[in-house]
């Protein structure tokens, strides 16, 4: 049922008014959760059939309640819910044929006052109660609560009153705003409530927040502990990952130091010692590449997730790499070509990371193919992707060694003797590209037949 309030009204004010007023508190949402579980826990224990006037939170936990206390009793309470929608209303959706359970759902304006406001209010014989909380904007939080943390928990000010002038005054405010017209005004609030009930409500309320609050602790403490392994992971992670690249810097150092002590020899002949000074020379290449293959992924790791995403066509990037290895490629005696359709969509990629991941496959493509060789660059549309395909008929990759060949450092074994040179982290720098603007990359492969890297780069759905 639909419900237009007859005035702008607030519960929380009404509470508030006149003389000897209650006492308003900050609280959190954990706290007002705390104080309705433990009035229903007292329902629930001593059989009380009350009615409910009822405006809480969404949330299913919190429907949850007023279910709780509907099934637990054998005679059916009354029970009014309102909300400001009928979502997150599934939890009572088993229930909600029954007339006694009724949903009301509210239709305020846009800065009504009973928008930011919750109530629970018990009516029985031998019970009665209102619980109010108030959602205050943040500038008009008063002074003494501004100390209250808002960052992670939702704060809120309330009260919570056991007086009957003030109950009654609030029920009065709910029949003439918001109540439905066929309901009568059928309850009686007696001057003095039962002590002893209130004593009780105050013990279960205090077990109810003690519970909620080790609850909260302990979703802390899973929380700190996840983050601790987390960090411990990636401290873990970045010595295997310095001691790596460490090894990687000693292998050339080691043949350099290896090649100066014979240079030494008197003994040697001058075929020797070019070849040694060869070496020489070889590895210092091999650890300046090294250094700037480190240097540039530290750099890549740093920036990559602050790097904004770009909206790229791949024919605007393929023919300047291809020309910028087209003299490599002829000097080696291969072929390196491209296809393109026409009107292929853009994609999304790091900015500036589509040059750099065509630049890294193209030049492993020439580097492991040999003289007569092809290498070809395929581009085509495959549902909400374009895939960039790089082939070629170089020497291929053993299939025990394609999951491997994404790790940092990681080259692959050649038959011959010869070196591959290179630092081992273009396709770790191309992954990671990849993954951080929502793309992938897959490689197959046949030893002495060739590779083909497969590229899937989101495409830019554009509005018509």
């Amino acid at each position: 049922m639909n419900v237009s309030p007859t005035q702008d009204i607030s519960f929380y004010r009404l509470a508030l008014e006149g003389p000897n007023s209650p006492e308003v508190f900050p609280l959190t949402s954990a706290t007002l959760l705390s104080l309705v579980m433990s009035q229903i826990d007292l329902l629930i224990e001593y059989k009380i059939t009350a009615t409910l006037w009822v405006k809480l939170p969404p949330e299913s936990i919190w429907q949850s309640e007023i279910v709780r206390y509907h099934t637990a009793l054998n005679t059916i309470p009354n029970i009014y819910s309102y909300h400001l929608s009928n979502n997150n209303l599934e939890v009572s959706a088993e229930i909600n044929q029954d007339s006694s359970l009724h949903h009301l759902y509210l239709q305020l304006e846009p800065d009504s006052k009973l928008k930011r406001e919750y109530f629970f209010v018990i009516i029985s014989p031998e019970l009665y109660s209102v619980v109010i909380a108030y959602r205050p904007e943040k500038k008009l939080i008063e002074p003494e609560f501004n100390n209250i943390s808002q960052k992670k928990t939702a704060f809120l000010l309330g009260t919570c009153c056991f007086k009957s002038r003030i109950i009654q005054r609030v029920v009065d405010g709910i029949y003439d705003a918001i109540a439905p017209e066929n309901i009568s005004r059928d309850f009686i609030l007696s001057e003095t409530p039962k002590l002893e009930l209130i004593n009780k409500l105050l013990i279960k309320q205090i077990k109810r927040q003690d519970e909620i609050s080790r609850q909260v602790i302990s979703q802390k403490v899973t929380k700190l502990q996840k983050q601790n392994q987390n960090l411990q992971n990636s401290l873990t992670s970045r010595y295997e990952y310095l001691n790596l690249v460490c090894q990687q810097l000693l292998t050339p150092l080691t043949h350099m130091k290896t090649a100066l002590s014979l240079l030494n020899s008197s003994a040697m002949k001058a075929t020797q010692r070019q070849r040694y000074l060869q070496m020489i020379n070889s590895q210092c290449d091999r650890q300046n590449a090294l250094i700037n293959g480190v240097r540039e992924l530290v750099q890549i790791e740093k920036n990559l997730y602050e790097t904004d995403l770009e909206s790229v066509h791949i024919s605007d990037v393929v023919p300047g790499v291809i020309s910028t290895y087209q003299p490599l490629a002829q000097e080696k005696g291969i072929m390196l070509a491209y296809t393109i359709p026409n009107e292929l969509p853009a994609v999304q990629c790091v900015s500036g990371g589509l040059r750099q991941i065509l630049i890294n496959l193209i030049a492993n493509s020439i580097k492991f193919s040999s003289h007569g060789g092809q290498v070809w660059v395929r581009t085509r549309v495959k549902g909400n992707y374009v895939q960039l395909e790089v082939k070629d008929t170089g020497i291929g990759i053993a299939e025990n060694e394609l999951s491997k060949i994404f790790d940092s450092f990681y080259q692959v074994h050649l038959s011959t003797t010869e070196d591959p040179g290179g630092a081992g982290l273009g396709l770790t720098v191309v992954q990671q590209l990849l993954q951080v603007g929502g793309g992938s990359i897959t490689v197959t492969s046949k030893l002495m037949e060739g590779s083909t890297f497969t590229v899937n780069l989101p495409k830019i759905i554009e509005e018509n």
